[in-house]
């Protein structure tokens, strides 16, 4: 596991629980991965070895890959620092900072319907059980 930068503490593993599945949300940020990204950063500037831990399911290439979308589309800034131990650095921009308020609403959102946004994909899947 990968220690945090002094001063800043570690993401927490379980930060995301795996029974909540992302196709949930109402809308996308970009990818799969892009507003979990987004909430990771949200309290300072993380290695990628760092976003890996509460992002247990993404692979290094899908991360990369949120990675550089969100930083094309204006998100986040990835800074890289020289020295004896060269390390690479991804932060929130004003703009990826922006959006955390509405995460924050369409995370209630989501909370308040849930059973009906499982119910909705459910009926929508073929051989899918309908709960009770």
């Amino acid at each position: 596991m990968t220690k945090p930068q002094a001063g800043r503490t570690a993401l927490d593993p379980e930060m995301f629980d795996p029974v909540c599945p992302s196709p949930l949300v109402p809308f996308r940020v970009g990818d799969k991965w892009a507003a979990l990204i987004l909430r990771c950063l949200q309290d300072g500037p993380r290695r990628f070895s760092e976003l890996k831990v509460p992002l247990r399911g993404v692979t290094a290439k899908s991360l990369t890959q949120s990675l550089r979308r969100l930083e094309r589309d204006g998100f986040v800034v990835r800074e890289e620092y020289e020295g004896t131990e060269r390390r690479v650095e991804y932060a929130l921009t004003p703009l990826g900072l922006g959006l955390l308020g509405p995460l924050d609403a369409a995370c209630a959102w989501t909370r308040e319907h849930w059973d009906e946004l499982i119910d909705a994909q459910e009926a929508g899947l073929p051989g899918a059980t309908r709960r009770p």
